[in-house]
C-alpha cells in the first residue's frame, strides 16, 4: 500500500474519531485538556464508595462518575476499600430531600443528599464543575431545588407521532415496548438527572385512553422501571371520557357514584404496575377534549373526583389551565382567569392548577398569565414550552432561557413588591403545599435529540431554571456551551453571544412591539396576517392585530375590552398608557395610531418596519458569527448549525416581507429610509405561504 493511500485512510481515521453528532447532549466526559484541572480531580480518582450499595439510583450515580472520571480524567476508580483519595456517596438525614452537599473532608470528595436522589444530583453536579473546568477550591457546595416537581410533559401518541415535535418521531417505541427497550431510553433519564427534572408525562394531554388499557399500562411500566434509577417518576396524561370509552358507561360524569369507582378501579390498577405512579395530567373542556363541563360540573369537580382515587397512593392531579370558551365575543386573554379564579381553594390537596406562562399559547413574547398571583389557596404550576411550536420549529436558533428568565422574574404583586412569578410558583408568595414547573418537551427520535443542535440548550436551561430560577440565564449558557461545544474562550463568547440575542431577534423579525398570533394556521409556521377565516374568530390573526386605517393592535385597556384589569394595579398601571407602555408590550394592549410617536423617537410604522428589517440583518450577524467559530468545533455539528442559520434567514426574509407588505394596505406609508421596499409583492407572499398550509 503506498503512502499517499496510507495517509488518505489515516485522515479519514481522524475524522471518524472527533467527529460528533449531538447524540451525548451535555453529557460528554471527553478528556480534560487542562492538565493542572486534571490533577487536581485525579487526586480523588481512587474510589466509589457507596453507602447503600443495593440502591438503584445510588448505583446510577456511582455509574456515572466511573463513565465520566474514566473520560474526562483518563483514570478508572476501583472498589472501594481505601481510607483516602477518593469518592464517598453518604445521605444526610440533615439535608433537604432532594438537597446535596459537595465537600472536601477526611482526604476524600464527600457527596451527600438527603436521599438517593439528592446523591444522584450531587454527582452530576460534581461532573458539571469538572466538565465546566471548575476549580476544587469552589467547594463546599450545597443545594437543594426550589421547585417540588420539576416535570417534562411529552405531547407523543401511541402510533409514534408527536403533537408540535419537530426532531423526528417519538422516543418511545410502543410496538416495540415492553419486551424490547431501547438504550436511548436511559441516557434520556441520564440527561434529565443531570439537570435535576424528577417527573415525566410521556403521552399528550391530547390523550388516547388506550394508554389506560393493560396492552399500554405494560409499556408505560417497562419505561418507568429504566427511570427509576435516575428518580423520574413517571405520569400519564388521560381522557376524561375513558369510563365512556373503555368500559361502556354512560357517562364521564365526575359526581356520579359508578364513574368514581372506575377511577378508583382504574387507578388502584395503574399503581399495580407502577407501584411510584407519579398521578394524572389533565387537559379538560379545551379545544374539543372531554371534561367535567359537559355534565354541568366545574374543573374543581373533576379534579377532585381524581385525587379522591390517587390520594391512598400519594399520587397527584395535574390539572391544566389552557382553556378558552367558543364565545366569539370573548378574549382567549381572560378565559382561564374566567373560569379558574372562581374556584380558589376548591380544589383537593392532592391538585396542581398548571398554567401556561402567557395567556395565549407559548407566543414569541407574552405578559405573564394574570392568573398567576391570583390563586393564593391552589397550588399553580408553571407551564413552559421547550419545543419551538410558535418559535419557528426546528429550523430557527431562539435560546428560550431569555423568555424563562423574563416570565420568572415578571412582578405579579400578589402581596405587595417582590411577589415574582418564581416566587409563586415555588411557594414562598402563598406557601403552596404542592410546587412544579413543567416544559412540553422537545425531544425526538432524531439522533441528536432535538433537531438544530442549539435547541438542546432549551431544555437544558429548562431543567436548571426549574432547580434554581435565580440561575442568570448567561450562566446557564455559559455551562451549556462548555458541556457541548468548546471551552475555547473566544468560540465560547461567540456562542453565548448568539444565543442571549437570539430570541429578541426573532421577536423583531416576527411579532415586534407585541403583536401575537399571526402565524400560519393549522401547523403554526410562517407569517399569515392576512388570515380572517377559521372555525372561530380567535384562531385568526386579524382577531389579535386588529389593523385599520387608523393603527394596529389590541385595545385591552378600559376603552376596550379590559383584559388588562385582570392584573393587579400596579402591574396595571405599568402598562394601561400607551406613552409610558413598555414597547415589548405595547400591541398587546393597546391599539396604536400608526403615525403616534413611540419612545424611540419613530412613529409606529417607521418603528415597526424597523424592527423586521433589524430581525433579518440579526439573523445575517449571526450566521456571520457562527462562521468565525468553525476552527474551534466539531465539523459535522458546525455544518448542521450553520445550514439551520440559513434557513432561519431565508424564513425571516418571508416573515418581514409579507408582515411589512400586508400591513402597508392599512398604513398606506413607505418603507422608511435607509431601508428598501420588498422586491416581492404582497400576492407572491400569499402564494409562498399558502405552501407551508398543505398537508
Amino acid at each position: 500500500m503506498s503512502n499517499k493511500y496510507i495517509l488518505l485512510l489515516l485522515m479519514l481515521f481522524s475524522v471518524d474519531a472527533h467527529a460528533d453528532d449531538g447524540y451525548r447532549l451535555w453529557l460528554k466526559y471527553d478528556r480534560i485538556q487542562d492538565a493542572a484541572r486534571r490533577k487536581e480531580y485525579l487526586r480523588f480518582a481512587g474510589f466509589v464508595d457507596l453507602e447503600t450499595p443495593s440502591s438503584s439510583i445510588q448505583m446510577a450515580a456511582k455509574t456515572e462518575l466511573l463513565r465520566g472520571f474514566e473520560g474526562m480524567l483518563g483514570a478508572k476508580p476501583a472498589i472501594a476499600g481505601r481510607k483516602t483519595g477518593g469518592i464517598r456517596l453518604l445521605r444526610d438525614q440533615h439535608l433537604p430531600d432532594e438537597g446535596f452537599r459537595i465537600e472536601l473532608k477526611g482526604g476524600n470528595l464527600l457527596v451527600s443528599g438527603g436521599s438517593d436522589r439528592g446523591i444522584l444530583y450531587g454527582a452530576f453536579t460534581l461532573l458539571r464543575l469538572i466538565q465546566t473546568g471548575q476549580a476544587i477550591s469552589k467547594l463546599p457546595i450545597s443545594e437543594s431545588p426550589k421547585v417540588q416537581l420539576r416535570m417534562l410533559n411529552h405531547w407523543d401518541n401511541p402510533l409514534g407521532t408527536i403533537e408540535r415535535g419537530y426532531a423526528g418521531a417519538s422516543l418511545w417505541k410502543w410496538y416495540e415496548l415492553p419486551e424490547v427497550i431501547d438504550p436511548r431510553y436511559t441516557d434520556y433519564a441520564r440527561a434529565n438527572a443531570s439537570i435535576g427534572i424528577n417527573a415525566v408525562a410521556v403521552n399528550n394531554v391530547n390523550a388516547s385512553a388506550r394508554f389506560l388499557t393493560a396492552e399500554y399500562l405494560q409499556k408505560v411500566k417497562a419505561l418507568a422501571d429504566v427511570f427509576r434509577p435516575y428518580g423520574i417518576q413517571v405520569f400519564l396524561s388521560i381522557n376524561f371520557a375513558s369510563p365512556k370509552i373503555l368500559s361502556g358507561l354512560t357517562t364521564s360524569d365526575p359526581l356520579d357514584p359508578q364513574v368514581r369507582q372506575w377511577w378508583r378501579e382504574k387507578t388502584e390498577e395503574v399503581y399495580r404496575y407502577i407501584p411510584d405512579f407519579g398521578g394524572f395530567l389533565v387537559k379538560a373542556n379545551s379545544e374539543g377534549e372531554p371534561g367535567p363541563q359537559e355534565y354541568g360540573r366545574t374543573h374543581a369537580d373533576g379534579a377532585n373526583m381524581l385525587a379522591e382515587a390517587l390520594k391512598p397512593h400519594g399520587g397527584r392531579v395535574i390539572w391544566r389551565a389552557f382553556v378558552y370558551s367558543p364565545d366569539p365575543r370573548g378574549d382567549r386573554f381572560r378565559e382561564a382567569y374566567n373560569e379558574f379564579k372562581p374556584l380558589d381553594g376548591l380544589f383537593a390537596s392532592n391538585v396542581i392548577v398548571q398554567v401556561k406562562n402567557g395567556p395565549i399559547d407559548f407566543q414569541p413574547r407574552e405578559p405573564f398569565h394574570p392568573i398567576l398571583g391570583a390563586m393564593p389557596h391552589t397550588p399553580l404550576a408553571l407551564e413552559f414550552q421547550i419545543t419551538q411550536e410558535y418559535l419557528g420549529f426546528s429550523t430557527n436558533l431562539v435560546y428560550q432561557a431569555s423568555l424563562y428568565k423574563e416570565c420568572l422574574e415578571s412582578d405579579t404583586y400578589a402581596k405587595g413588591k417582590g411577589a415574582t412569578v418564581a416566587r409563586i410558583v415555588d411557594g414562598s408568595v402563598h406557601a403552596y403545599s404542592i410546587t412544579a414547573m413543567a416544559g412540553v418537551a422537545n425531544t425526538g427520535s432524531d439522533r441528536n435529540w432535538t433537531g438544530h443542535l442549539m435547541s438542546q440548550a432549551n431544555w437544558y436551561a429548562f431543567g436548571r431554571l426549574a432547580w434554581d430560577h435565580t440561575l442568570g440565564e448567561a450562566d446557564i449558557a455559559d455551562e451549556w456551551i462548555r458541556m457541548t461545544w468548546t471551552k475555547r474562550p473566544e468560540a465560547v463568547a461567540i456562542i453565548k453571544d448568539i444565543l442571549l440575542k437570539s430570541r429578541q431577534i426573532y421577536v423583531d423579525f416576527t411579532t415586534p412591539l407585541g403583536l401575537h398570533h399571526i402565524m400560519g394556521q393549522g401547523i403554526h409556521f410562517g407569517p399569515e396576517p392576512w388570515l380572517e377565516k377559521s372555525a372561530r374568530p380567535d384562531w385568526t390573526s386579524v382577531y389579535y392585530h386588529r389593523a385599520d386605517s387608523v393603527g394596529l393592535g389590541f385595545d385591552r385597556t378600559a376603552t376596550g375590552n379590559n383584559s388588562l384589569a385582570l392584573y393587579r394595579p400596579e402591574v396595571k398601571q405599568s402598562w394601561e398608557k400607551p406613552e409610558t407602555c413598555d414597547l415589548n408590550y405595547l400591541l398587546w394592549f393597546h391599539h396604536v395610531g400608526w403615525n403616534k410617536r413611540l419612545s424611540t423617537g419613530n412613529t409606529l410604522w417607521d418603528e415597526l418596519c424597523t424592527r423586521y428589517y433589524r430581525g433579518v440583518e440579526e439573523v445575517a450577524r449571526m450566521q456571520a458569527q457562527w462562521a468565525r467559530i468553525q476552527p474551534w468545533v466539531d465539523a459535522e455539528m458546525f455544518a448542521d448549525v450553520a445550514g439551520r442559520l440559513a434557513a432561519q434567514h431565508r424564513e425571516a426574509l418571508n416573515w418581514r416581507d409579507a408582515c411589512v407588505l400586508y400591513f402597508q394596505t392599512y398604513s398606506r406609508m413607505p418603507i422608511p429610509a435607509p431601508y428598501k421596499a420588498p422586491e416581492r409583492t404582497l400576492e407572491d407572499m400569499k402564494k409562498i405561504v399558502a405552501w407551508y398550509q398543505l398537508k
